[in-house]
């Protein structure tokens, strides 16, 4: 199967073999007839690792922890935006669940003890799915660790109802367990190619590995080590066979183009949308614009809620660029005669179909743009804000606006790289994680620069839910709930 969308054998066969934890994770262990009869030849660990990217591809459209504490956006015509973006989080509101997170863990780690053992006729296919299976487990650690910060560590396979119940883990051991998955993965993939970019590929784990060690210098206080690992980790996806798109507007809405080193796929008519669907405006919203041919709108809220809008400060990044290439693939502002009203997002806009617009755009978890401004970020950590400017401006070329011409010292590089992010990656669901990492490195304070955040105390790290804490014993609150 070249895409992750997955058909419904596939979904049933996923949801009988999920493995975790009755308390600490909130699922049915998975089932003794899967466990004792399906994992009897070969080609049924295919299906198995193609199933699991369901997973995946839910993480990575979720922007209620990538974006939604962020600056990008303000409430629509209709709100979609949630406690998260208002900054009111308790253990009671807003906090998180981590059941999908560890049923996820669960499957992939079912699928290593029984893969492990197995006697594959192609050695290289038995490495690939295995590599696959290890960065699935190294993705969704992260993706934690950027939530809750110390996290439950679970590596076995979970068959039966013994299961330990277990405390968080200091966020450095976790990741010290990503690195390993990660450089595990690197070293079974059979080749640098990509043979489809809805998967793990080598790319796609040194892009993961480089964002999680720019996380672990800066979070963690890493510091030198981790910023060399990240360039490094980087100048490997440079080796494949990615290259920046002529045309902004064509990242996001030409599929598995040369510039992805891994997206989601999406299309229509399938069960859930991806998240710009919160953004495209419905028409009797806007029926009065009088630019309306030139904003992409869906005739009825069903395939555009109008939920999002971008936010006057994400607007102010490009406000001194009015030349910036990206901006008429970013925001439109709608106009009523000379007057200017609400500004839609456009950076997916779905496709225009006959009877409808619909939300069916890839969702992008990393390209080349990103990992040059991660390089840029990491070099301007090293203090070598010379070639940390080569690389914002290889992004800045694309976008047809000057080479940066600003200081050179490391605070102010480090904003201009902050600040491109901000209009390079906006609503590729980065943003919240980069204002985490960019206020423990001291470019900004995140509660000066998120309008929701100032004056609050809220911690920047989610609280976990009394659902959670009641199950299981040995776990402890996050700090400042």
């Amino acid at each position: 199967m070249k895409k992750i969308y997955i058909i419904p054998a596939i979904i049933i066969l996923v949801t009988a073999v999920c493995t975790s934890c009755k308390k600490l994770l909130e699922v049915t262990p998975q089932s003794q007839i899967t466990d004792q009869v399906y994992f009897k030849n070969e080609t049924d660990f295919e299906p198995y690792v193609v199933g699991t990217y369901t997973s995946i591809r839910s993480f990575a459209n979720s922007v209620l922890y990538g974006t939604e504490r962020s600056e990008e956006l303000i409430n629509g015509t209709n709100s979609r935006l949630s406690t998260a973006w208002s900054q009111i989080l308790s253990p009671t509101v807003g906090a998180i669940n981590y059941n999908g997170q560890y049923k996820a863990i669960g499957n992939v780690n079912l699928l290593l003890s029984k893969i492990e053992p197995f006697n594959f006729s192609n050695p290289a296919i038995k490495n690939k799915l295995k590599a696959e299976a290890l960065c699935q487990r190294a993705y969704t650690y992260f993706y934690l660790v950027r939530i809750i910060g110390n996290t439950p560590l679970m590596l076995q396979a979970i068959t039966d109802d013994n299961v330990p119940l277990l405390p968080r883990s200091k966020a450095s051991d976790v990741l010290k367990q990503v690195f390993a998955d990660l450089d595990l993965a690197i070293s079974l993939f059979p080749d640098k190619n990509y043979a489809n970019k809805y998967r793990f590929s080598y790319g796609a784990a040194q892009a993961l590995k480089a964002e999680a060690k720019l996380w672990s210098a800066k979070v963690l206080g890493g510091g030198e080590g981790d910023f060399n690992d990240a360039l490094k980790a980087a100048e490997a996806v440079e080796s494949t066979a990615v290259s920046l798109l002529p045309n902004f507007k064509d990242v996001t809405t030409t599929r598995a183009n040369a510039e992805v080193i891994m997206s989601a796929y999406y299309y229509r008519d399938e069960t859930g949308a991806n998240y710009g669907l919160n953004a495209l405006p419905f028409l009797t919203a806007i029926s009065s614009a009088t630019n309306l041919d030139s904003i992409a709108y869906c005739l009825t809220s069903v395939n555009g809620q109008g939920g999002y809008q971008i936010s006057k400060e994400s607007r102010a990044l490009f406000s001194a660029l009015p030349n910036d290439k990206r901006i008429p693939a970013t925001f439109i502002i709608e106009r009523q005669g000379n007057v200017q009203k609400s500004a839609w997002i456009t950076k997916l806009p779905g496709t225009k179909y006959v009877d409808d617009r619909v939300s069916d755009n890839d969702v992008i978890m990393w390209r080349l743009a990103d990992i040059y401004l991660i390089e840029a970020e990491a070099y301007a950590g090293l203090n070598n804000t010379g070639q940390a400017i080569t690389y914002l401006n290889k992004v800045r070329i694309r976008a047809g606006i000057n080479n940066y011409d600003g200081a050179n010292d490391k605070s102010t590089v480090e904003r201009a790289i902050f600040d491109e992010r901000g209009r390079e990656l906006f609503f590729e669901n980065k943003r919240w994680y980069d204002i985490v990492r960019f206020h423990y490195g001291t470019t900004i304070n995140a509660y000066d620069y998120v309008p929701n955040l100032k004056g609050k105390t809220t911690p920047l790290f989610w609280p976990l839910s009394t659902t959670v804490l009641a199950a299981n014993s040995k776990l402890v609150q996050t700090e400042g709930y």
